[in-house]
């Protein structure tokens, strides 16, 4: 048997973990389910009715995908995406974090412009929006000179950012992202160069 992976082909967070199970080159079967149809079966796994969940064999389930990347970890492939502990990990951790705060503010801007324009409300989407240039800017500064976010090989929270920035081009392309931004730009052509993100391009609408 082989561990499934519950995950629309939209989710970033989904995608995060697709590319890691890629780049370790670990088998799974990619079960495509958007918790947003009627006939959805991500409520069966997942009580919070949320991709990606991961089901093993034995029928364990691992949901949100900083615990399901932890889990991916433990199984010992390479290349290793986490430092084995220490403050090292800690600092991966607030990377990954950083940024799935970034996609946080992303999908609810998103979904906020969704709504009929008479319903948006303004000062939510600019408090997005606010989030995401900032968390841009420190990320821009941090990848200043230096090829990855933590330490000297990719690690989980440089994968996160190429799917945010990917993520920014499917849905918020009217932000320009790229704009004063060299080193993310350069960053994210890298990224998006390697077979793992070719392979998970997120279909457009």
């Amino acid at each position: 048997m082989t561990m499934k992976l519950l995950a629309s082909l939209t989710s970033p967070y989904a995608r995060k973990i697709r590319i890691a199970l890629a780049e370790k080159n670990i088998p799974f079967e990619l079960v495509v389910d958007s918790p947003w149809e009627a006939a959805t079966r991500v409520p069966d796994v997942n009580p919070l009715g949320k991709v990606p969940a991961l089901v093993l064999d034995d029928g364990e389930v691992f949901f949100d995908s900083p615990v399901i990347a932890g889990y991916i970890e433990t199984l010992g492939h390479a290349p290793a995406l986490l430092p084995a502990g220490g403050i090292e990990r800690v600092r991966v951790r607030q990377s990954e974090a950083l940024v799935d705060g970034i996609l946080d503010a992303a999908v609810t801007a998103y979904l906020e412009g969704r709504r009929p324009e008479a319903q948006q409300s303004a000062p939510n989407l600019d408090r997005q929006y606010d989030k995401i240039q900032r968390s841009l800017d420190l990320l821009e500064e941090r990848l200043a000179g230096r090829n990855w976010l933590d330490g000297d090989s990719m690690q989980l929270g440089d994968i996160a950012l190429g799917v945010a920035l990917g993520y920014l081009d499917l849905r918020l392309g009217y932000l320009e992202w790229r704009a004063g931004r060299p080193v993310l730009e350069a960053f994210a052509q890298r990224m998006f160069a390697r077979p793992s993100f070719a392979a998970t391009v997120p279909p457009a609408g």
